[in-house]
């Protein structure tokens, strides 16, 4: 067999399952409170065209409940409530008029299906007294790095005449 038309043969069946293997990893799963409403944000990797799967649920007292999914089954106590909205690599959903009745362990669970299927999720306790609201807030809350870098670099700033303090 000529040696090119056999890497091309190898790319053509890797390439695929390469994707499907690392195109779907769940990042994070963060939760926050806007307004009266539970904000959960899930984070993804997204390099493959394959579609993708996505199911957030609640688990509480060893019960698990499907809040919403691409497979349409869920809580009728839920599905009222949710509201789902999708980016790129982000998926979110909004649980309105959220309470301490509605307080556990969610889930975001990513599938992709074919010859290699994959799961991926995180998790995140909720407590209502514990949730932060979304906003600035939370984002220094849940990402400092970019403010520590900011504070670590007001000398060099300084001694460059940006700024002066």
């Amino acid at each position: 067999m000529n040696p090119t038309i056999g890497i091309a043969l190898l790319l053509t069946v890797l390439v695929p399952v390469l994707q499907v293997a690392h195109g779907q990893k769940v990042t994070s799963l963060t939760a926050c409170l806007v307004n009266q409403s539970l904000r959960l944000d899930c984070h993804h990797e997204n390099t493959t065209t394959t579609p993708m799967q996505y199911e957030f649920s609640l688990t509480r007292d060893t019960k698990k409940w499907v809040l919403s999914g691409s497979n349409g089954v869920t809580r009728p106590e839920y599905s009222s409530r949710t509201k789902f909205l999708s980016k790129y690599n982000l998926k979110v959903l909004y649980l309105s008029n959220f309470t301490t009745k509605d307080e556990g362990v969610y889930t975001c669970e990513l599938r992709l299906s074919g010859p290699n299927p994959t799961v991926s999720n995180k998790d995140v306790s909720v407590f209502r007294d514990k949730l932060v609201r979304c906003g600035g807030i939370s984002l220094l809350i849940q990402n400092t790095s970019w403010l520590l870098l900011l504070l670590l670099s007001l000398p060099l700033l300084q001694a460059m005449d940006f700024i002066s303090l």
